[in-house]
């Protein structure tokens, strides 16, 4: 079946322009869900900063962007590895609008009251009540910019870019994607201990 995904002519033949198209509409849902989920437009703060560095503060999460941005990039490096090895020949365009399509799920995953009642029963966010819609909105841009750094830098650049990220984070804020991951999934109350100054 993917073989002939593949060798389709009219998947092939679709210009760059109609995926982009596909993607920016896709954020738009993306969008459009997380109100209709009574997610907040924007801070309810009333205002909007393009950077909100403290972790531990209700504004997390509902600016433009925060220490968690990164996770947000890495996830485009990891959306890009996982679209050439499931599907090099397609187009990029294609490939951009499936990982856009993967990381607003996870955004309105996240953004259900389980996960954020998981995030505050299981971590350190007790003040996480949820993403604004803008900051989950530059989320997926950010996933975007990271799908866009995969692709045109090495793949020695783009591991290394995670490793720095990851650990320069996680010194910072004692936070990271992995951090995030291992205690949403499983948690270990040594971490958990740590995180909250321990």
């Amino acid at each position: 079946m993917a073989r002939g995904f593949e060798q389709s002519g009219r998947i092939q033949r679709v210009p760059l322009r109609v995926w982009l198209l596909a993607a920016v509409a896709v954020v738009g849902i993306q969008a459009v869900a997380l109100l209709a989920m009574g997610r907040v437009p924007i801070c309810t703060c009333g205002y909007v900063k393009l950077w909100h560095g403290v972790t531990f503060s209700a504004e997390n999460s509902q600016h433009i962007t925060d220490w968690y941005t990164p996770s947000h990039v890495i996830h485009g490096f990891l959306f890009y590895a996982l679209t050439w090895l499931i599907g090099r020949r397609w187009p990029v365009g294609l490939r951009l609008v499936l990982a856009l399509l993967l990381e607003g799920a996870w955004e309105l995953l996240e953004n259900t009251d389980a996960v954020i009642d998981r995030y505050r029963a299981a971590t350190i966010a007790l003040d996480y009540y949820g993403d604004s819609v803008l900051n989950s909105v530059s989320d997926v841009l950010a996933c975007a910019f990271g799908f866009w750094l995969a692709r045109r830098l090495p793949t020695g650049v783009t591991v290394a870019l995670t490793i720095v990220m990851e650990l320069v984070v996680g010194y910072l804020i004692r936070d990271n994607l992995t951090l995030n991951v291992i205690i949403l999934v499983h948690p270990v109350e040594w971490i958990k201990t740590w995180q909250g100054g321990g």
